[in-house]
């Protein structure tokens, strides 16, 4: 099963990347049969809207939204890392969906959020995103508290992997299903 773990943040500073790598390491720990890539939107140049047609159509004329077609076609599943600003998720990861239709149906999606108190909120939001594109939302979903994180001075959380470790069975359980879905 190829898996695309999607950094949903563009802004400078994020924790993005860290939580992505974590989540790559679990998910590289969670079977033989599964490999990962990490895909960060703040490499991929997404104008907003710049396709004469509807994404539902197929048809692509901007080479970057053929490349972007491409990357996302290769997934057999997606882990969306992503914080919540102002109890939403990014317009970024929003834009990054929205350049697509059938790419994304019945693919399993694991949402993993951050925030103060999890991101909660932009999960759920993002949740009806994914479903009206006929992904396939697992019912686990993790939800990082920053509120319980010590970061460093450059504002990346402090010992990443220890301790985001408490989150770890979360996303082996994740992976089990997304297996469970793909093999239908």
């Amino acid at each position: 099963m190829n898996i695309k773990i999607i950094i949903g943040s563009v802004r400078q500073g994020r924790i993005g990347p860290q939580i992505a790598h974590w989540a790559y390491n679990n998910i590289q720990n969670a079977g033989t049969n599964v490999s990962a890539e990490i895909v960060d939107l703040s490499l991929w140049h997404l104008p907003m809207d710049d396709e004469p047609h509807l994404p539902a159509t197929g048809k692509y004329l901007k080479p970057h939204t053929k490349l972007w077609s491409e990357k996302i076609a290769e997934g057999d599943m997606f882990v969306f890392v992503f914080p919540q600003y102002n109890w939403g998720y990014p317009a970024a990861l929003k834009n990054a969906i929205d350049h697509l239709y059938n790419e994304w149906k019945d693919k399993p999606a694991l949402m993993i959020s951050y925030a103060n108190r999890g991101g909660g909120k932009a999960a759920a939001q993002f949740k009806d995103v994914l479903e009206g594109i006929h992904m396939r939302p697992l019912s686990t979903a993790v939800e990082i508290k920053l509120s319980e994180l010590t970061f460093d001075d450059q504002g990346q959380i402090a010992c990443c992997d220890v301790q985001l470790e408490k989150y770890n069975d979360l996303v082996k359980r994740a992976v089990n299903e997304a297996w469970s879905l793909f093999r239908q």
